[in-house]
């Protein structure tokens, strides 16, 4: 029965929600969302988001542009070791399995 205001992330693979009571003293405090907005989405979207008027400005201008927008080169940059490869081409059944592999491997994950 608490009066709350429920935030989710619009991330295509985060499931993160932060609730805010509105009977508590830090009702407004948003270092929370913050520290999850510069985790997922990045820095430069929360400095994109500081300047804008309003919720409704950021979620429409910022946040739905980014999703349609973000490039996979983008999405996958890496600095300073030249430029990012990828291809669009399926792997065999051996090859996704012998990735599989490296990876459980890599990441000592059973």
């Amino acid at each position: 029965g608490r009066l709350a205001h429920e935030f989710k992330c619009l991330g295509k693979s985060c499931k993160a929600t932060m609730r805010r009571y509105l009977n508590k003293k830090d009702a407004r405090s948003t270092g929370n969302m913050r520290k999850h907005v510069r985790a997922c989405w990045g820095e430069d979207i929360l400095v994109a988001a500081d300047n804008t008027k309003d919720a409704n400005e950021a979620c429409v201008k910022i946040v739905g542009g980014f999703l349609r927008n973000g490039s996979i080169t983008t999405s996958f940059e890496r600095k300073g070791k030249g430029q990012v490869t990828y291809s669009h081409r399926q792997h065999t059944c051996a090859k996704t399995r012998a990735e599989i592999v490296k990876w459980v491997a890599e990441s000592l994950r059973p």
